[in-house]
């Protein structure tokens, strides 16, 4: 059950489920948190994962060969794979506006029931701000959400409206949390799988977006 995972066991779990959704060859843009994460279970050679902010062919980095100016988005040390390039931001925001990012894996803090998120920020509390995340949900082909189904309150953050500034009116394709994933077509949420130990009444109680399940 998920309720007896650590945060990490549970943003691993999410993480892992999300690779599953990846096929090569495809560029991936990984958003700070849980998607960084998506990395580590990546099984095919032909997934290349490039960072805004500047360099393409992102691979993990031991802590003794780590520099500290080789960082992505999110300021984590990063490692370059055989043949990755570097270059400037302005040219990395062309790639994401020009479409030649295929997916883009980000977090969330609300979604609506048609899949507009909210991810940059929280009325009344000074956060990191957007970043790069309204370039990513315009101009990549596909947005994969990653996120916790509650909030420390227990109330649902898969809402019937968003509540906090949304980033973007683009609908993004898939949402995945401790509980379940869902896919968005149609202006609906549609529940597509249940996470190791969940129940179906189980999403239903902590959800208050309206789905259809499949």
């Amino acid at each position: 059950m998920t309720s007896q995972m650590s945060k990490s066991e549970t943003q691993h779990m999410i993480a892992k489920r999300v690779a599953l959704e990846l096929k090569g060859p495809c560029t991936v843009n990984l958003g700070i948190g849980i998607p960084t994460m998506v990395a580590e279970y990546m099984t095919e050679d032909n997934i290349y994962l490039h960072t805004e902010n500047g360099l393409l062919g992102v691979t993990d980095v031991e802590e003794a060969d780590i520099d500290p100016n080789l960082v992505n988005a999110g300021k984590l040390p990063v490692g370059e794979a055989v043949g990755a390039s570097f270059f400037n931001s302005s040219d990395s925001f062309a790639m994401i506006r020009g479409g030649h990012v295929d997916v883009a894996i980000l977090g969330a803090l609300q979604v609506d029931e048609t899949g507009v998120i909210a991810n940059w920020a929280v009325p009344g509390k000074n956060i990191m701000g957007v970043g790069g995340a309204m370039d990513l949900l315009v101009g990549a082909k596909k947005v994969f959400v990653t996120m916790n189904h509650t909030s420390k309150d227990g109330s649902s953050k898969l809402l019937k409206e968003c509540t906090y500034p949304i980033t973007s009116t683009r609908q993004v394709d898939m949402i995945f949390t401790e509980l379940a994933v869902f896919e968005v077509a149609g202006n609906q949420l549609k529940l597509v799988d249940l996470m190791p130990g969940v129940t179906l009444e189980d999403v239903k109680e902590k959800t208050e977006a309206s789905f259809i399940a499949l």
